[in-house]
């Protein structure tokens, strides 16, 4: 049995860092059966200090935040209060901003042009253990399965004496991720990212980011992708 199911209402807190779009949520939702909002925030940071205060259902969760962004504080959130789910309602619909907050965590992912009864939806299927995803969402995913497979076929040995983590860094490189993104794949800090692109900087003799992607195309550490 759901907590509508049951009579009572989700408790959501709303994330957002634009202040007209957070009170404007909030009174969206404060019109609509089976949700209470129990706090607002401004950013990523007091989202999860609202969390372990307040110990909500459900975070409506933007991603471009100050201080701590939406993607990092799904992290923090899941990881440490996973009693909490998370539905990202963002304007942001591209790669680069869904799939590391599904990463991260996030059951939900809605644009901000849902409806009042869609973000309901969302937020009870999250409750239900169900994904809360917009339909342009779950087009997106399904054609992003649906693309050949990408890239790395390296070779036994990796050039130049790089070791695999090294490797590794350098094919996401060549992927365009940045060095944060590249820290939430492997789960390292950015400190030790660039620790290792330092080192794989200096055994190949490159420069520039520019020049890692040549080199990981050139070595076949990247192919292009299938057309």
């Amino acid at each position: 049995m759901t907590q509508e199911e049951g009579g009572k209402p989700a408790r959501v807190v709303v994330a957002d860092d634009q202040t007209v779009v957070r009170e404007g949520i909030v009174m969206l939702l404060g019109l609509l059966p089976g949700v209470e909002v129990v706090g607002a925030a401004g950013d990523g940071e007091e989202a999860v200090k609202l969390v372990a205060e307040l110990a909500p259902d459900v975070v409506l969760m933007d991603l471009r935040m100050p201080r701590c962004d939406g993607v990092e504080a799904t992290r923090r959130i899941r990881s440490e209060y996973p009693g909490t789910q998370v539905v990202v309602l963002t304007t942001y619909a591209d790669d680069e901003s869904l799939f590391p907050a599904l990463k991260a965590g996030a059951r939900g992912y809605l644009t901000k042009d849902a409806g009042g009864d869609e973000i309901v939806r969302a937020v009870r299927s999250v409750l239900s253990g169900d994904a809360g995803l917009s339909p342009s969402i779950q087009r997106r995913l399904l054609e992003r399965l649906s693309e050949p497979e990408r890239r790395t076929a390296a070779p036994a040995e990796p050039p130049d004496g790089l070791t695999a983590r090294e490797t590794e860094v350098l094919v996401l490189i060549a992927e365009g991720l940045t060095n944060q993104e590249i820290a939430r794949r492997l789960h390292v800090s950015t400190a030790t990212v660039k620790t290792h692109i330092n080192n794989l900087f200096a055994k190949t003799g490159l420069k520039d980011r520019a020049g890692a992607v040549r080199y990981a195309y050139a070595n076949g550490l990247v192919r292009p992708p299938s057309r």
